[in-house]
Protein backbone atom coordinates (compact mmCIF):
# COMPACT_ATOMS: atom_id res chain seq x y z
CA UNK A 1 0.00 0.00 0.00
CA UNK A 2 1.80 3.27 -1.12
CA UNK A 3 0.87 5.79 1.37
CA UNK A 4 -0.40 9.50 -0.08
CA UNK A 5 1.84 12.08 -0.97
CA UNK A 6 3.12 14.41 1.79
CA UNK A 7 1.32 17.43 -0.26
CA UNK A 8 -1.85 16.44 -0.15
CA UNK A 9 -4.73 17.61 2.16
CA UNK A 10 -5.60 15.67 5.60
CA UNK A 11 -9.31 14.35 5.22
CA UNK A 12 -11.31 14.60 7.73
CA UNK A 13 -14.85 12.81 8.29
CA UNK A 14 -17.26 14.29 11.41
CA UNK A 15 -20.23 11.97 12.41
CA UNK A 16 -23.27 12.80 13.87
CA UNK A 17 -26.50 10.53 13.88
CA UNK A 18 -28.74 14.10 14.30
CA UNK A 19 -32.44 12.45 15.11
CA UNK A 20 -33.69 15.30 16.47
CA UNK A 21 -32.26 19.13 16.72
CA UNK A 22 -28.79 20.27 15.24
CA UNK A 23 -26.93 19.99 18.86
CA UNK A 24 -24.36 17.27 17.02
CA UNK A 25 -23.98 18.85 13.71
CA UNK A 26 -23.43 22.26 15.39
CA UNK A 27 -20.61 20.98 17.62
CA UNK A 28 -18.94 18.95 14.54
CA UNK A 29 -19.02 22.16 12.25
CA UNK A 30 -17.35 23.79 15.18
CA UNK A 31 -14.76 20.97 15.28
CA UNK A 32 -14.93 21.33 11.60
CA UNK A 33 -13.75 24.86 11.59
CA UNK A 34 -11.08 24.47 14.34
CA UNK A 35 -9.28 21.99 12.15
CA UNK A 36 -9.36 23.66 9.23
CA UNK A 37 -7.98 27.18 10.71
CA UNK A 38 -5.17 25.16 13.36
CA UNK A 39 -4.20 21.67 11.59
CA UNK A 40 -2.59 23.52 8.83
CA UNK A 41 -0.06 25.42 11.13
CA UNK A 42 0.37 22.25 13.56
CA UNK A 43 0.76 19.98 10.27
CA UNK A 44 2.13 22.10 7.16
CA UNK A 45 -1.38 20.24 5.06
CA UNK A 46 -4.33 21.94 4.33
CA UNK A 47 -7.73 19.88 5.67
CA UNK A 48 -10.71 19.03 3.42
CA UNK A 49 -13.52 17.53 5.17
CA UNK A 50 -16.99 15.90 5.34
CA UNK A 51 -19.46 16.53 7.84
CA UNK A 52 -22.09 13.45 7.97
CA UNK A 53 -25.43 13.90 9.37
CA UNK A 54 -29.14 13.06 9.44
CA UNK A 55 -30.43 16.66 9.20
CA UNK A 56 -31.23 18.24 6.16
CA UNK A 57 -31.75 21.95 7.17
CA UNK A 58 -27.61 21.57 8.95
CA UNK A 59 -26.31 22.77 5.14
CA UNK A 60 -22.71 23.38 3.75
CA UNK A 61 -22.75 27.75 3.51
CA UNK A 62 -22.10 27.63 7.39
CA UNK A 63 -18.70 25.04 6.61
CA UNK A 64 -15.05 26.17 6.12
CA UNK A 65 -13.87 26.34 2.84
CA UNK A 66 -12.89 22.47 1.62
CA UNK A 67 -15.77 21.00 3.79
CA UNK A 68 -18.84 19.87 2.28
CA UNK A 69 -22.43 17.91 4.08
CA UNK A 70 -23.24 13.72 3.50
CA UNK A 71 -26.52 13.91 4.41
CA UNK A 72 -28.34 10.54 5.63
CA UNK A 73 -32.02 9.71 5.84
CA UNK A 74 -33.59 11.60 8.70
CA UNK A 75 -34.66 9.21 11.46
CA UNK A 76 -36.74 9.93 14.63
CA UNK A 77 -36.59 9.35 18.07
CA UNK A 78 -39.69 8.42 20.10
CA UNK A 79 -40.34 6.08 22.68
CA UNK A 80 -39.80 3.01 21.21
CA UNK A 81 -36.46 3.95 20.09
CA UNK A 82 -35.65 5.24 16.10
CA UNK A 83 -38.21 5.38 13.35
CA UNK A 84 -37.92 6.67 9.99
CA UNK A 85 -39.00 10.12 9.84
CA UNK A 86 -39.74 10.97 6.33
CA UNK A 87 -39.48 7.43 4.23
CA UNK A 88 -42.64 5.13 4.16
CA UNK A 89 -40.61 2.12 4.77
CA UNK A 90 -39.22 0.05 7.89
CA UNK A 91 -36.81 1.53 9.97
CA UNK A 92 -34.75 -1.83 9.15
CA UNK A 93 -34.32 -0.55 5.66
CA UNK A 94 -33.17 3.13 6.86
CA UNK A 95 -30.75 1.89 8.86
CA UNK A 96 -29.23 -0.48 6.25
CA UNK A 97 -29.40 2.61 3.77
CA UNK A 98 -27.74 5.16 6.35
CA UNK A 99 -25.12 2.28 6.79
CA UNK A 100 -24.44 1.48 3.44
CA UNK A 101 -23.58 5.52 2.85
CA UNK A 102 -21.19 5.98 5.87
CA UNK A 103 -19.42 3.21 4.72
CA UNK A 104 -19.17 4.23 0.84
CA UNK A 105 -18.15 7.74 1.92
CA UNK A 106 -15.42 6.10 4.36
CA UNK A 107 -14.08 3.84 1.99
CA UNK A 108 -14.29 6.17 -1.21
CA UNK A 109 -13.23 9.57 0.58
CA UNK A 110 -10.20 7.25 3.18
CA UNK A 111 -10.08 9.72 6.09
CA UNK A 112 -6.86 10.37 7.79
CA UNK A 113 -9.27 11.24 11.09
CA UNK A 114 -12.47 10.01 11.61
CA UNK A 115 -14.41 11.81 14.68
CA UNK A 116 -17.87 9.58 15.68
CA UNK A 117 -20.24 12.36 17.78
CA UNK A 118 -21.54 10.45 20.93
CA UNK A 119 -23.13 7.16 19.80
CA UNK A 120 -20.17 4.55 18.87
CA UNK A 121 -21.87 2.40 16.70
CA UNK A 122 -24.53 5.44 15.59
CA UNK A 123 -28.35 4.39 14.87
CA UNK A 124 -28.88 1.05 15.59
CA UNK A 125 -25.13 -0.13 14.86
CA UNK A 126 -25.40 1.34 11.51
CA UNK A 127 -21.69 2.94 11.45
CA UNK A 128 -19.81 -0.82 12.58
CA UNK A 129 -19.69 -2.05 9.21
CA UNK A 130 -18.35 1.27 7.78
CA UNK A 131 -15.58 1.54 10.92
CA UNK A 132 -14.55 -2.23 10.07
CA UNK A 133 -14.29 -1.26 6.59
CA UNK A 134 -12.19 1.59 7.10
CA UNK A 135 -9.94 0.03 9.56
CA UNK A 136 -9.34 -3.13 7.08
CA UNK A 137 -8.82 -0.65 3.63
CA UNK A 138 -7.22 2.28 5.22
CA UNK A 139 -5.43 1.12 8.64
CA UNK A 140 -3.77 4.37 9.06
CA UNK A 141 -6.67 6.19 9.62
CA UNK A 142 -7.42 7.28 13.23
CA UNK A 143 -10.79 7.03 14.19
CA UNK A 144 -12.38 9.04 17.21
CA UNK A 145 -15.17 9.05 19.29
CA UNK A 146 -16.37 12.55 20.63
CA UNK A 147 -18.41 12.97 23.99
CA UNK A 148 -20.35 15.97 25.50
CA UNK A 149 -19.48 16.95 28.79
CA UNK A 150 -22.28 15.18 30.32
CA UNK A 151 -23.83 11.79 29.21
CA UNK A 152 -27.04 10.82 31.15
CA UNK A 153 -27.45 9.43 34.78
CA UNK A 154 -25.34 6.38 35.11
CA UNK A 155 -28.32 4.19 35.20
CA UNK A 156 -29.55 5.27 31.78
CA UNK A 157 -25.98 5.46 29.97
CA UNK A 158 -25.23 1.52 31.46
CA UNK A 159 -27.89 0.12 29.59
CA UNK A 160 -26.76 2.35 26.13
CA UNK A 161 -23.06 0.40 26.76
CA UNK A 162 -24.23 -2.58 27.41
CA UNK A 163 -25.10 -2.38 23.94
CA UNK A 164 -22.20 -1.21 22.83
CA UNK A 165 -19.68 -3.69 24.55
CA UNK A 166 -16.13 -2.10 25.70
CA UNK A 167 -14.11 -4.42 23.89
CA UNK A 168 -15.82 -3.37 20.26
CA UNK A 169 -15.34 0.29 21.42
CA UNK A 170 -11.56 -0.72 22.22
CA UNK A 171 -11.66 -2.55 18.78
CA UNK A 172 -13.01 -0.33 16.65
CA UNK A 173 -11.75 3.55 18.15
CA UNK A 174 -7.97 4.74 18.85
CA UNK A 175 -9.05 7.35 21.17
CA UNK A 176 -12.13 8.79 23.34
CA UNK A 177 -12.35 12.95 23.62
CA UNK A 178 -14.46 14.08 25.92
CA UNK A 179 -15.29 17.80 25.30
CA UNK A 180 -15.40 19.46 28.86
CA UNK A 181 -13.50 19.78 32.25
CA UNK A 182 -13.00 16.51 34.38
CA UNK A 183 -12.72 19.34 37.84
CA UNK A 184 -16.54 20.10 36.78
CA UNK A 185 -17.95 16.89 36.00
CA UNK A 186 -15.41 14.10 35.26
CA UNK A 187 -17.20 11.37 33.29
CA UNK A 188 -15.14 8.76 34.90
CA UNK A 189 -15.66 9.30 38.70
CA UNK A 190 -19.69 9.02 37.92
CA UNK A 191 -19.18 5.98 35.80
CA UNK A 192 -20.60 7.48 32.75
CA UNK A 193 -17.42 5.66 30.96
CA UNK A 194 -17.14 2.21 31.48
CA UNK A 195 -13.66 1.55 33.46
CA UNK A 196 -12.09 -0.94 30.92
CA UNK A 197 -11.94 2.26 28.46
CA UNK A 198 -10.84 4.92 31.11
CA UNK A 199 -7.53 4.65 29.67
CA UNK A 200 -8.73 5.33 26.21
CA UNK A 201 -9.98 9.25 27.67
CA UNK A 202 -8.59 12.14 26.81
CA UNK A 203 -10.33 15.21 28.29
CA UNK A 204 -10.20 18.36 25.84
CA UNK A 205 -12.18 21.06 27.54
CA UNK A 206 -15.20 22.69 26.76
CA UNK A 207 -15.33 23.97 22.92
CA UNK A 208 -16.15 27.14 23.77
CA UNK A 209 -13.56 29.56 23.37
CA UNK A 210 -12.37 30.22 19.38
CA UNK A 211 -15.57 29.14 18.23
CA UNK A 212 -16.23 30.65 14.50
CA UNK A 213 -18.78 33.27 14.73
CA UNK A 214 -21.36 33.81 11.73
CA UNK A 215 -23.46 36.83 11.09
CA UNK A 216 -26.30 36.40 13.10
CA UNK A 217 -28.54 38.53 11.41
CA UNK A 218 -29.52 40.17 14.51
CA UNK A 219 -28.67 43.41 15.84
CA UNK A 220 -30.73 44.50 18.77
CA UNK A 221 -30.71 47.93 20.42
CA UNK A 222 -28.20 47.65 23.57
CA UNK A 223 -28.55 47.09 26.19
CA UNK A 224 -30.57 43.58 25.60
CA UNK A 225 -31.37 40.40 26.98
CA UNK A 226 -31.54 37.02 24.91
CA UNK A 227 -33.55 34.26 25.42
CA UNK A 228 -32.83 31.19 23.13
CA UNK A 229 -34.22 27.86 23.06
CA UNK A 230 -31.84 26.02 20.58
CA UNK A 231 -33.88 23.92 18.23
CA UNK A 232 -36.87 24.88 19.78
CA UNK A 233 -38.76 21.75 19.25
CA UNK A 234 -39.13 21.36 23.28
CA UNK A 235 -38.35 25.47 24.48
CA UNK A 236 -42.32 26.43 24.23
CA UNK A 237 -42.60 27.04 28.42
CA UNK A 238 -39.18 28.81 28.41
CA UNK A 239 -40.22 31.14 25.10
CA UNK A 240 -43.62 31.55 26.79
CA UNK A 241 -42.90 32.23 30.29
CA UNK A 242 -39.53 34.74 29.04
CA UNK A 243 -42.56 36.58 26.86
CA UNK A 244 -45.02 36.89 29.56
CA UNK A 245 -41.76 38.85 32.30
CA UNK A 246 -40.95 42.10 32.73
CA UNK A 247 -38.05 43.09 30.88
CA UNK A 248 -36.14 45.79 33.13
CA UNK A 249 -36.13 49.36 32.40
CA UNK A 250 -33.88 50.42 29.62
CA UNK A 251 -32.98 47.03 27.94
CA UNK A 252 -34.87 45.34 25.58
CA UNK A 253 -35.33 41.64 24.87
CA UNK A 254 -35.12 39.02 22.25
CA UNK A 255 -36.66 35.32 21.86
CA UNK A 256 -35.25 32.97 19.40
CA UNK A 257 -37.90 30.53 19.40
CA UNK A 258 -36.05 28.02 17.02
CA UNK A 259 -36.49 26.98 13.65
CA UNK A 260 -37.96 23.29 14.90
CA UNK A 261 -40.70 24.65 17.06
CA UNK A 262 -44.24 24.69 15.25
CA UNK A 263 -45.77 28.35 13.62
CA UNK A 264 -48.50 27.76 16.20
CA UNK A 265 -46.44 27.71 19.43
CA UNK A 266 -44.09 30.56 17.39
CA UNK A 267 -47.02 32.82 16.73
CA UNK A 268 -48.33 32.08 20.47
CA UNK A 269 -45.35 33.56 21.80
CA UNK A 270 -45.53 36.76 19.40
CA UNK A 271 -48.77 37.50 20.50
CA UNK A 272 -47.49 37.05 24.55
CA UNK A 273 -44.86 39.30 23.77
CA UNK A 274 -44.95 42.63 25.38
CA UNK A 275 -43.74 46.22 24.02
CA UNK A 276 -40.20 45.91 24.73
CA UNK A 277 -40.10 42.27 23.03
CA UNK A 278 -39.04 40.75 20.10
CA UNK A 279 -39.29 37.78 18.62
CA UNK A 280 -37.68 35.87 15.87
CA UNK A 281 -37.64 31.90 14.80
CA UNK A 282 -34.17 31.71 14.21
CA UNK A 283 -30.54 33.40 13.15
CA UNK A 284 -27.54 31.78 11.81
CA UNK A 285 -25.75 31.97 15.41
CA UNK A 286 -26.58 32.75 18.08
CA UNK A 287 -23.19 33.19 19.80
CA UNK A 288 -22.49 36.77 19.08
CA UNK A 289 -25.59 37.99 19.98
CA UNK A 290 -25.30 35.79 23.35
CA UNK A 291 -21.86 37.71 24.15
CA UNK A 292 -23.04 41.06 23.45
CA UNK A 293 -26.07 40.19 25.62
CA UNK A 294 -26.60 42.26 28.84
CA UNK A 295 -28.26 38.73 30.23
CA UNK A 296 -29.46 35.66 28.74
CA UNK A 297 -31.62 32.99 29.39
CA UNK A 298 -31.96 29.40 27.61
CA UNK A 299 -32.42 25.80 28.06
CA UNK A 300 -28.91 23.98 28.37
CA UNK A 301 -28.17 21.96 25.39
CA UNK A 302 -24.10 21.44 25.18
CA UNK A 303 -23.58 24.37 22.55
CA UNK A 304 -25.87 27.14 24.17
CA UNK A 305 -23.99 26.79 27.44
CA UNK A 306 -20.44 26.24 25.84
CA UNK A 307 -20.84 29.44 23.73
CA UNK A 308 -22.30 31.02 26.94
CA UNK A 309 -19.14 29.77 28.99
CA UNK A 310 -17.07 31.91 26.52
CA UNK A 311 -18.22 34.84 28.04
CA UNK A 312 -18.53 36.68 30.96
CA UNK A 313 -22.78 37.44 30.51
CA UNK A 314 -25.04 36.29 33.48
CA UNK A 315 -26.61 32.99 32.26
CA UNK A 316 -29.69 31.20 33.67
CA UNK A 317 -30.42 28.05 32.64
CA UNK A 318 -33.37 26.20 32.37
CA UNK A 319 -32.69 22.45 31.92
CA UNK A 320 -34.42 19.94 30.35
CA UNK A 321 -35.18 16.75 32.59
CA UNK A 322 -37.17 14.45 30.58
CA UNK A 323 -36.43 11.80 28.88
CA UNK A 324 -33.04 12.46 29.52
CA UNK A 325 -30.90 14.42 32.99
CA UNK A 326 -28.24 15.33 30.59
CA UNK A 327 -28.88 19.13 31.06
CA UNK A 328 -29.85 18.94 34.34
CA UNK A 329 -26.63 17.24 35.34
CA UNK A 330 -24.51 19.66 33.31
CA UNK A 331 -25.97 22.80 35.43
CA UNK A 332 -25.69 21.28 38.55
CA UNK A 333 -22.08 21.14 37.99
CA UNK A 334 -21.62 24.06 36.31
CA UNK A 335 -23.48 26.26 39.11
CA UNK A 336 -21.40 24.23 41.74
CA UNK A 337 -18.37 25.99 40.25
CA UNK A 338 -19.85 29.55 40.39
CA UNK A 339 -20.25 29.18 36.31
CA UNK A 340 -24.24 29.96 35.50
CA UNK A 341 -27.39 30.13 37.93
CA UNK A 342 -30.43 27.09 37.47
CA UNK A 343 -34.07 27.20 37.47
CA UNK A 344 -35.59 23.79 37.25
CA UNK A 345 -38.43 23.73 35.43
CA UNK A 346 -41.10 23.49 37.83
CA UNK A 347 -40.32 26.44 39.28
CA UNK A 348 -40.57 28.53 35.52
CA UNK A 349 -42.69 31.16 35.74
CA UNK A 350 -42.87 34.36 34.40
CA UNK A 351 -42.30 36.09 37.82
CA UNK A 352 -39.18 33.90 38.53
CA UNK A 353 -37.56 35.12 35.36
CA UNK A 354 -38.59 38.73 35.92
CA UNK A 355 -36.63 38.42 39.25
CA UNK A 356 -33.91 37.07 37.84
CA UNK A 357 -33.12 39.64 34.99
CA UNK A 358 -33.66 42.55 37.81
CA UNK A 359 -30.49 41.27 39.44
CA UNK A 360 -28.84 39.74 36.53
CA UNK A 361 -28.60 43.01 34.46
CA UNK A 362 -26.19 44.64 37.30
CA UNK A 363 -23.61 42.15 36.91
CA UNK A 364 -20.87 40.11 34.68
CA UNK A 365 -20.25 36.12 35.74
CA UNK A 366 -16.15 35.34 35.37
CA UNK A 367 -15.81 31.65 34.51
CA UNK A 368 -11.77 32.11 33.65
CA UNK A 369 -11.17 28.88 35.86
CA UNK A 370 -13.10 26.51 33.55
CA UNK A 371 -11.33 25.07 30.98
CA UNK A 372 -12.76 26.39 28.00
CA UNK A 373 -9.89 26.21 25.16
CA UNK A 374 -11.40 22.72 23.83
CA UNK A 375 -11.05 23.54 20.28
CA UNK A 376 -7.26 24.34 20.40
CA UNK A 377 -6.49 21.39 22.23
CA UNK A 378 -9.18 19.29 19.55
CA UNK A 379 -7.05 20.53 16.76
CA UNK A 380 -3.44 19.42 18.61
CA UNK A 381 -4.63 16.19 19.43
CA UNK A 382 -5.59 15.41 15.65
CA UNK A 383 -2.21 16.75 14.64
CA UNK A 384 -0.91 14.10 17.20
CA UNK A 385 -2.70 11.50 15.95
CA UNK A 386 -2.71 12.04 11.97
CA UNK A 387 1.33 12.30 12.35
CA UNK A 388 2.02 9.28 14.44
CA UNK A 389 -0.30 7.72 12.33
CA UNK A 390 1.54 8.89 9.10
CA UNK A 391 5.20 7.55 10.17
CA UNK A 392 4.04 4.66 11.63
CA UNK A 393 2.68 4.31 8.45
CA UNK A 394 5.79 5.26 6.46
CA UNK A 395 7.90 3.04 8.77
CA UNK A 396 5.75 -0.09 7.58
CA UNK A 397 6.05 0.68 4.02
CA UNK A 398 10.03 1.21 4.20
CA UNK A 399 9.83 -1.98 5.55
CA UNK A 400 8.13 -3.56 2.75
CA UNK A 401 10.25 -1.56 0.23
CA UNK A 402 7.22 0.70 -0.88
CA UNK A 403 8.45 3.75 1.01
CA UNK A 404 9.65 6.85 -0.42
CA UNK A 405 11.15 10.06 1.00
CA UNK A 406 7.11 12.21 0.43
CA UNK A 407 5.55 9.08 2.75
CA UNK A 408 7.07 10.37 6.02
CA UNK A 409 6.00 12.98 8.30
CA UNK A 410 8.30 15.57 10.20
CA UNK A 411 7.85 16.23 13.61
CA UNK A 412 6.11 19.16 14.82
CA UNK A 413 7.39 22.79 15.46
CA UNK A 414 8.53 22.59 19.36
CA UNK A 415 6.18 25.65 19.55
CA UNK A 416 3.14 23.50 17.99
CA UNK A 417 3.81 20.62 19.84
CA UNK A 418 0.72 19.19 21.16
CA UNK A 419 -0.07 19.43 24.60
CA UNK A 420 -1.27 16.65 27.12
CA UNK A 421 -4.57 15.83 25.93
CA UNK A 422 -5.57 15.29 29.98
CA UNK A 423 -4.78 19.00 30.84
CA UNK A 424 -7.24 20.97 32.68
CA UNK A 425 -4.85 24.32 31.87
CA UNK A 426 -6.69 27.18 30.61
CA UNK A 427 -5.54 27.78 27.10
CA UNK A 428 -4.99 31.30 24.75
CA UNK A 429 -8.57 32.28 23.57
CA UNK A 430 -7.51 31.87 20.02
CA UNK A 431 -7.83 29.09 18.06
Amino acid sequence: MVARSESSSLRVVLYSHDSQGLGHFRRNRALAHALSHRLPVLTGRQVTGLLINGVPEAGADSLPQGFDVVTLPAVNKGVGGYGPKRLDVGMQTVTSVRGDIVRATLTTFRPDLFIVDRHALGVNGELEAGLRALRTEHPQARIVLGLRDVLDSPQVVAVEWARVQPALVRELYDEIWVYGDPRVHDLRRTEEIPTALHDMVRYQGFLSHGRAELPSGLDPEIPYLITTAGGGSDGFRLCMAAARATVPAGHRHVIITGPQMSDADHRAIELAAGPSTTVVRSIPDAAGPIRRAAASISMAGYNTVTETLATDVPALLVPRETPRREQLIRVESLAAHGSVDLLREGDLTPQALTRWWAGAVRRRTQRAHLHLGGLREVARSAARLVCTARTADARTADAQGEGSPETTTAPLAAADQPAATTTTQELPVAV
